[in-house]
């Protein structure tokens, strides 16, 4: 009796994607967006479908803050092994334009990440589908989970990659930096911070990230219309109101890259710890973004979920069990000790110096002492205005910071990172303390 019920579901699921879905092409992505109105708000998707997987369960695939559609060009056509794809862009997010309600006027900085998957779950109502797969990325990761845990009776089976429950004060610093950038004008160095943050430069010997796509990427950043340094204020300023992400229910895969600075490998495994039904998996020499440096094996790894095969044995993925993610490491990078400890905090605009030893460094931060406690004080009135000052063989030069903890007992701060030039050399820096260790 089950296996017809399951029959008929499935017939029913074909019958409605043949009038909803577009046979893929190689030019459907060519093809401009189809629209929904939702109460004044706009919601653009594709929908496409190999003919022999049309009769599957869809994928919905809810993007970042700067993809779009063509972001998948190139990972659809695996994905089609488990069934047609919805590619989706709620209203300020991917590459939807729409910031203001058609109607109303309001903003749609007034959509808090809850809103948006509400929204989601009412247009899947309004198109008739009735269950659904769903894959979230970055911060389409926190929309994904909360439309997980609003429409339990929508789900079948979830995936997520750069997800955390709770945000990190030294995260949301990065956010609020990158904001005033942007607002100052400073775009050439905004550009250049958003990619620093989202690209794990420690890491390109392992990561290979494609400098042409890494020059695209940041190019992208740094000519940003009017338009979109509104959406980049409304998403970022969405991120740093978030207080938790629901726990999704139904059976998820929680996937992080190995060397993902941004969401922490081991903040995805504790949130995937809490998930009831998940699996778990680390992409080999990849950051936040495997999808542009292991495209392969990251779809083999989404496709192998989607279809309920195992994950285990599959190329470039570290599955990981339970226990080997309650022990994971903390610590992205390796701290080292420099030859030169004894060193000072210069401020950006008054004369005022902070004498310092440096305890451990790593290319993203460091943990400094205070050699007089007396200026305390002054460091935790100009968190975001100090910059350390290093030397090597090339010369001393100087690295604004961003400070997130500062007592008598010492200072943790992060590289205020927003320069490929002084990234690299601070790369160098870092490689000859440990050659002389």
């Amino acid at each position: 009796m089950n296996s017809i019920i399951q029959m008929d579901s499935e017939i029913n699921q074909a019958y409605a994607g043949f009038g909803f879905f577009d046979i893929y092409h190689r030019d459907s992505f060519k093809q401009p967006a189809r629209t929904t109105w939702i109460d004044g708000w706009k919601i653009e998707y594709m929908a496409i479908a190999d003919p022999k997987t049309i009769h599957k369960t869809p994928i919905v695939i809810v993007g970042g803050a700067f993809q779009n559609f063509n972001s998948y060009k190139y990972c659809v056509e695996q994905l089609f092994e488990s069934g047609p794809v919805i590619l989706i862009d709620l209203p300020s997010m991917g590459a939807n334009q729409q910031i203001t309600n058609r109607d109303t006027g309001i903003s749609a900085g007034t959509l808090e990440l809850p809103d948006l998957s509400e929204m989601l779950g009412r247009w899947l109502d309004i198109v008739g589908i009735q269950k659904v797969s769903v894959m979230g990325m970055s911060l389409g990761s926190v929309v994904a989970s909360c439309f997980a845990y609003h429409r339990p009776d929508l789900m079948d089976r979830m995936i997520l990659m750069g997800v955390m429950q709770k945000t990190r004060k030294s995260w949301r610093m990065i956010l609020e930096e990158s904001l005033k950038l942007m607002q100052e004008n400073r775009m050439e160095e905004f550009g250049q911070a958003v990619i620093l943050y989202l690209v794990n430069h420690a890491k390109l010997d392992k990561t290979r990230m494609s400098p042409t796509a890494k020059k695209l990427f940041f190019r992208q950043m740094a000519e940003f219309t009017g338009t979109e340094r509104e959406r980049y204020d409304i998403n970022c300023n969405r991120l740093l109101r978030l207080t938790d992400v629901p726990i999704p229910k139904c059976k998820t895969l929680v996937a992080a890259g190995q060397y993902d600075s941004f969401t922490l490998p081991h903040e995805n495994a504790n949130f995937a710890l809490q998930c009831p039904d998940m699996e778990f998996a680390l992409i080999a020499n990849a950051d936040h973004v495997p999808q542009l440096q292991r495209r392969k094996e990251t779809m083999s790894l989404f496709t192998s979920f989607l279809k309920g095969e195992s994950i285990q044995n599959l190329d470039g993925i570290i599955p990981m069990k339970r226990e080997q993610m309650q022990n994971m490491e903390r610590r992205g990078e390796e701290r080292i000790s420099v030859l030169q400890p004894k060193t000072k905090l210069s401020h950006r605009e008054c004369k005022t110096e902070v004498s310092v030893t440096i305890v451990d460094v790593t290319f993203f931060g460091m943990y400094l002492k205070l050699d007089d406690v007396t200026q305390l004080d002054f460091v935790n009135e100009h968190p975001r205005d100090l910059a350390l000052h290093l030397e090597d063989e090339e010369g001393p030069f100087s690295i604004e910071c961003l400070i997130f903890e500062a007592t008598e007992q010492g200072i943790r701060a992060l590289f205020k990172h927003g320069s490929f030039e002084l990234a690299d050399r601070l790369s160098r820096f870092i490689v000859r303390q440990k050659q002389t260790a």
